[in-house]
């Protein structure tokens, strides 16, 4: 006789997310948090992360179990005022700096024509901004990454062009400053730095989803570095061409819509809905926990796996107050995923297990 086959639960939705610009040891460096996804989207049947987890410049995944969510989307979308549509495919808009050089430019629009001819992707229009965005480069107290644009009106008049134009989903490319002799930027080729370009990426990405409610994401445009034999593997996926612009035409090729609701609900019936209420579990970094989506689930009881993934923060479950499940790695964090999503209770699985005695 040949035994049938085991019949996994239904997905279990899971949240993964890596904080941008805090140097986490996993996923701070260039999509090198991908293998950890792409083992939780396996043991939850249903991953919802964000652009720093899955981008690794020219290196990408695709996975129909993971949806490519804006850092601010994701908090929305934990917060219980937005829902998630999947879809076979968007029309991406590219929205590219005026401060860019021309023969930078040059080698981002072969990156679009690359895109098209050789995956696929319904890329179009292209635009420029009527003028240069001038990011900044920051840092705060703890060590974690940030910035600014000094032109931000810019940035959202050429998005809203793209959106008038069709487009159903955003990449935008910022000329980022080089500094290829910058401390920071020497300790992160050599594995043991902060990205500095992170924080400012963010705030361009989050400011263009909240205002157009669309899915977007940023690519930064930088000068090639010189070789660097001694370069870390994490952050060897930047080195591997002229831009970071395909993981991004890649991942929001097939980001879900973003779909807005009132009162917890969508406006009309949509069964294929990815809705906040279907949220079973999200894994975190345990230093650091008090991001926005986190802290809307743990508050809707939502049970938060911290792994111990070191980073420049320490803003942990005891800090917080918080009840966690503790995992060692990503590896034991996925177990605890597949726990749930069979049923099967956390605490079942440790020693010692002390008896349960009665109350009264």
């Amino acid at each position: 006789m040949i035994a049938s086959e085991a019949v996994l639960s239904p997905p279990l939705p899971t949240l993964l997310v890596v904080p941008t610009g805090i140097g986490c040891a996993l996923g701070g460096y260039a999509g090198d948090a991908l293998p950890a996804a792409r083992l939780l989207a396996a043991a939850s049947g249903c991953l919802i992360t964000h652009p720093n987890v899955m981008n690794g410049a020219a290196l990408y995944w695709r996975d129909p179990r993971i949806h490519y969510v804006e850092g601010a989307a994701l908090d929305r979308f934990a917060a219980g005022t937005l829902a998630l549509r999947p879809v076979r495919s968007q029309r991406l808009g590219v929205l590219f700096d005026d401060g860019i050089e021309q023969p930078l430019l040059q080698r981002h629009l072969q990156v679009v024509d690359a895109c098209r001819a050789t995956l696929g992707l319904t890329i179009g229009p292209v635009l420029g901004t009527a003028g240069p965005l001038q990011v900044r480069l920051e840092r705060g107290p703890s060590g974690a990454s940030w910035g600014g644009l000094g032109r931000p009106d810019l940035l959202l008049q050429g998005a809203e062009r793209l959106r008038a134009a069709g487009a159903t989903a955003i990449a935008v490319v910022a000329r980022f400053p080089d500094d290829a002799d910058a401390e920071a930027l020497v300790a992160y080729r050599g594995g043991s730095g902060v990205d500095a370009l992170a924080g400012a990426e963010a705030v361009i990405s989050h400011l263009l989803t909240d205002q157009l409610g669309l899915p977007c994401a940023h690519a930064p445009a930088l000068a090639g570095l010189p070789l660097n034999p001694a370069l870390d593997p994490r952050a060897a996926a930047e080195e591997l061409g002229h831009t970071f612009l395909p993981c991004v035409l890649v991942g929001l090729s097939r980001a879900p819509d973003l779909v807005p609701l009132c009162n917890g609900r969508p406006a009309w019936a949509d069964p294929g809905l990815v809705l906040p209420e279907q949220i079973g579990a999200v894994v975190a970094p345990a230093g650091a926990l008090g991001g926005a989506a986190v802290l809307a689930c743990a508050e809707r009881g939502v049970p938060l796996i911290a792994v111990e993934n070191p980073c420049v923060l320490q803003v942990d479950g005891a800090a917080l107050g918080l009840e966690v499940l503790p995992a060692r790695s990503y590896s034991e964090a996925a177990g605890l995923v597949l726990a749930l999503r069979e049923g099967i209770c956390p605490s079942s699985l440790r020693r010692p297990l002390p008896p349960l005695n009665t109350e009264g």
